[in-house]
Order: structure tokens, then sequence, then C-alpha cells
């Protein structure tokens, strides 16, 4: 399945998507694509509802982040050996793990609003997975059970906040609209390979990002395993699992995103996003509104 919420923002509604790409209300069903409807036993019964008995939705309707509810945004940090290498940085021993604020969550194709003083903001197209399940101390062979699903991030940051401003990498990663996720939540049975996926980012129609999901450090599974020896997962959390090679940072000069610039990604069966950069002034708390309702 493709799960998907969709409607204003602060407002949006479950969805599905049909087998011709229709967009179907799922109301009737689940009152959000959040927490526990995400469990094994409800996305099962999910499964079995009969789509063409839900209500088509307008195809041109905004589409809102793909998980709701979210309590715990995680990252894991230079997971592609390539990246760490474009960073100058030497590929951990053990996943690196940082926190990216709920807050800075968007919907796939909303407006990324410049922080003030921000003057090296970047991309990283990732590939996000859903937990299912509460998950403390599970064993690598057992994470399967507890991934609902997979989604499609831009982990946006700003890299002066991130790396010249002290202490580790939150604040440059948690900045409002820093987040968009979706536009789907696609079921792990879905998915034939996550560890398979292609995916790609470009910007103002220049491909810099393109790369997949294979040529990750630490995949998936031991990434969910890992994290739940030191904190239980709750079902709605998302862990976006790190980014290939090509961002602005590694770029020789860099290159950052400029007020103005189209921001397109996607990865193999996830669908794809598209983001336009707008700068923080006075127009800011209308557009912040928009996003957050």
């Amino acid at each position: 399945m493709k799960l998907l919420r969709y409607g204003k923002p602060g407002l949006e509604k479950p969805g599905v998507m049909d087998e011709e790409g229709n967009i179907r209300d799922l109301s009737s069903c689940i009152s959000d694509v959040a927490g526990d409807a995400l469990s094994p036993e409800s996305l099962d019964t999910l499964k079995s509802v009969d789509l063409n008995d839900l209500p088509r939705v307008d195809p041109s309707v905004r589409m809102g982040p793909c998980v709701g509810g979210v309590g715990k945004f995680i990252c894991i940090g230079l997971n592609y050996a390539d990246h760490a290498a474009e960073s100058n940085m030497a590929v951990p021993d053990e996943p690196v793990i940082f926190m990216k604020s709920t807050t800075a969550i968007m919907g796939p194709n909303d407006n990324i609003v410049r922080p003030k003083n921000s003057t090296q903001l970047d991309w990283e197209v990732e590939l996000g997975v859903v937990i299912g399940r509460r998950a403390s101390y599970i064993t690598e062979s057992e994470a399967e059970e507890y991934i609902a699903g997979y989604c499609l991030i831009n982990d946006i940051s700003e890299r002066g906040f991130q790396l010249e401003r002290q202490g580790q990498w939150t604040k440059g990663k948690s900045c409002d609209t820093f987040g968009p996720i979706g536009p789907w939540l696609v079921t792990k049975d879905e998915l034939a390979d996550s560890n398979n996926l292609d995916m790609w980012l470009s910007v103002n129609d220049t491909q810099y990002q393109m790369g997949n999901t294979k040529t990750m450090v630490y995949k998936p599974a031991f990434i969910v395993s890992y994290l739940s020896q030191f904190m239980s997962l709750e079902p709605g959390d998302i862990i976006s699992t790190g980014t290939p090679p090509g961002v602005g940072l590694g770029q020789k000069p860099p290159v950052y995103l400029l007020d103005g610039d189209r921001v397109c990604l996607g990865i193999s069966g996830l669908g794809t996003q598209e983001q336009c950069v707008v700068p923080n002034c006075a127009e800011s708390p209308r557009l912040l509104s928009e996003i957050y309702g």
C-alpha cells in the first residue's frame, strides 16, 4: 500500500493511493496515518479494504507529510562511504546518530524557508524507515517485523549551523521546513528490496545526486536493531538513513541553495518531491502558517 496524508497544513486526512494512481480517502478506516495505525494488525486490516469503495480525492490536493504525530525523527550520518569521502570524514565504525526536530517536518512539495543568517543551505536525498511496532533490544533478524514501511526524505541542512557553530549536528538539521517526507509511506510488502533502490536529486534541472541504497554502509534492518539498543522505537518514528554523494558541500567549489532554487528528488518506488527555496523575511510568518497551519 501507498499510505499518505492530504489537505491543508495541520488538517491533513489519511489517504491511500489505488492501483490507478487515484487518491482515496481513508478517514472511514483510520483517523490518521500515525501511531498504532501503522501496526502490523492495522496494516493487515487496511489491506483487506476494497479501495474502490472509498471516496476519490481531488488529485490537485496538497500532499502533507506521509506520517503524522511523529515522536522521533532520527538520522544516520555518513552512511555512504563515498559521501563520507566527499565530506572529508572517515566512515564510522558504528552508525552516527543525531536527531532532527519534528518541527522540521513538512509536506513533500512545500516551500523550503531559508533560516535567518543562513548562507550554506544544502540538500540530501535519503531513504526513510517508518517504525510500526514498539522496538526495544531487538536483533537484526527481528528488525523487519518492526518496520511499517519506507518513504522519501530530503534531509535539508544548513552546513554553517551544522559544522561551524559548535556541538552536535542537530542545530544544522532542525530548522523549520528542513524535513520534507513523502509523498507516500510505502508498506514493506510492496517494496521488493529496500537495499537496492535508485535515488537521485537535482537542483534547477542540474543533477547532483545519483546513487543506490545498496551502497549504504549500515542497512535498514541493522540500523533499526542498533537504535533499539539505545532507545525504544515507537510506531510512527522515522529514521533517515543517510545520503549518497553529490551534496552541495561536496562540490568543488561548494554549491549551496539560493532563494528561488527548485529542488527535485526521488527514490524508485517511493515517489518524488519538489521544493522551492523562499527567503525568511517579512513574508515568512505567512509562509510558515501555510505550512504548519
